[in-house]
């Protein structure tokens, strides 16, 4: 995420408090209890929104887990196109090798 994403958020959030607020107002709820309110659905969105990144880091569904293993991918890849026949028939035999030694 970039520093102006951040940026936009925090102040969307800010937005969305003071909607909440002006909408309660208008809905006849006085000041204070109107405060209460949107701080209230504020932090039931930040819990919510918590929850969701909490899910999203312990299933390495974050960007840079998605990015490191492309990454990785790409390097092997790289790494086997640059092999000659030679060395990719060795490594195959190999792997013969260690799969029938498994059964």
């Amino acid at each position: 995420m970039r520093r102006i994403d951040a940026i936009g958020i925090g102040f969307g959030v800010f937005v969305a408090g003071g909607l909440a607020y002006a909408s309660l107002r208008l809905l006849g709820i006085d000041s204070l209890e109107a405060g209460v309110w949107s701080q209230v659905f504020l932090f039931v969105g930040l819990i919510a929104w918590l929850l969701t990144y909490t899910f999203r880091a312990v299933g390495k569904k974050m960007t840079y887990h998605k990015q490191r293993e492309q990454y990785e991918e790409a390097y092997l890849q790289k790494r086997l196109e640059e092999l000659t026949p030679e060395e990719l028939a060795k490594i195959q035999a190999e792997i013969e090798q260690q799969e029938q030694s498994q059964v």
